[in-house]
């Protein structure tokens, strides 16, 4: 009988190491990328380093976003032409400039979205968008450099 008792604790102590374990190790888990997290924190930062008002929020942020989603769709037609290397001279040649070209295509599409944005709200709070986007993007290449497993902070 007390052979049991001693084969009961003990299973039940390593359940519960067990259990202890996994909860420990599951908080230990980075936390997987959320574009959507990801894209609230940055309206969030641009909107109080540039002063914007609800107002002018609600009449940026939507050009802003699509901007982004034909920035990002350039950038994955970058990373697809990139990802295997020509065979030979002539294939790196029309590679080069394939990127080039699509380089300038992300500069028109900003300069396009600008341009749009300009309508919406003044040119000194595009500015002080256009510089806290950059400082919001510094700041989050800090943070996944400092943890490399990409964890989200907070």
């Amino acid at each position: 009988m007390i052979r049991h008792n001693r084969i009961a604790v003990t299973v039940v102590v390593l359940l519960t190491a067990m259990a202890l374990w996994a909860q420990d190790h599951q908080r230990k888990q980075p936390a997987r990328f959320s574009p959507e997290k990801f894209r609230i924190e940055m309206e969030q930062f641009i909107t109080r380093e540039a002063c914007l008002t609800p107002q002018e929020a609600a009449a940026f942020f939507p050009v802003f976003n699509e901007m982004h989603q034909k920035l990002r769709a350039v950038y994955e037609r970058q990373r697809q032409q990139g990802r295997i290397k020509p065979a030979d001279e002539k294939g790196c040649r029309e590679a080069i400039k394939k990127r080039d070209e699509m380089d300038v295509e992300l500069k028109q599409i900003q300069q396009n979205y600008h341009n749009k944005m300009l309508n919406v709200i003044p040119a000194s709070k595009l500015y002080d968008i256009i510089n806290a986007e950059d400082r919001f993007h510094r700041s989050q290449l800090r943070m996944w450099t400092r943890n490399p497993k990409g964890k989200q902070g907070k």
